[in-house]
């Protein structure tokens, strides 16, 4: 399973990474970047596109076609829309979400940035951002983007992600902890 899943990350790092050499190539980076960033949402809303990627009963003909239509009926063109093409050809449609990912990341590391995933209990304010933002910018060195997500299970504080570096400040992790120090006393 470890081997299929590292060359399934291969498959798309080199993918990716043929695109991105293409759309620097073509001034088209943000054009593409836009584009990729429509399909996944188109990805993540449509059960049945997602089942139309994944699933080898679909022939590469029946895949391309329908992408092709999809693509169009989304407006998604140009070099976007003939890479998802080629890799509809290619039989590879089922890396797509890799692909889209590996892009990002190799965008970001070219751009210097890095990208942290907040979690928080509510919904954060834009100052609140904003600052968070300036302290992660300061404590790494590097251009942060922050992607928040709201998840009310940890009922107050931030989770923060940087890479393989995690900040628990909830107060689930704290009470969680609180719980089994008092089950160590007792």
């Amino acid at each position: 399973m470890t081997d299929n899943v590292s060359l399934i990350s291969g498959v798309a790092s080199r993918y990716a990474s043929a695109l991105l050499d293409l759309a620097e190539e073509q001034g088209a980076t943000a054009e593409v970047e836009r584009g990729l960033d429509q399909f996944e949402t188109l990805l993540t809303e449509s059960a049945d596109l997602d089942r139309l990627i994944k699933s080898p009963v679909f022939s590469a003909d029946a895949q391309l076609k329908a992408i092709s239509a999809i693509l169009e009926k989304a407006g998604i063109s140009g070099l976007t829309a003939n890479f998802v093409k080629l890799v509809a050809k290619n039989r590879r449609l089922f890396t797509v979400p890799g692909m889209i990912q590996a892009f990002r990341a190799q965008l970001a590391a070219k751009r210097g940035e890095v990208t942290a995933e907040v979690t928080s209990a509510t919904e954060l304010a834009a100052e609140h951002v904003a600052a968070l933002q300036e302290a992660l910018n300061a404590s790494t060195g590097k251009n942060v983007k922050i992607v928040v997500k709201v998840d009310s299970s940890i009922l107050g504080g931030l989770i923060v992600k940087i890479g393989s570096r995690m900040i628990d400040t909830s107060l689930r992790t704290k009470l969680n902890s609180l719980k089994f120090a008092m089950k160590e006393v007792g």
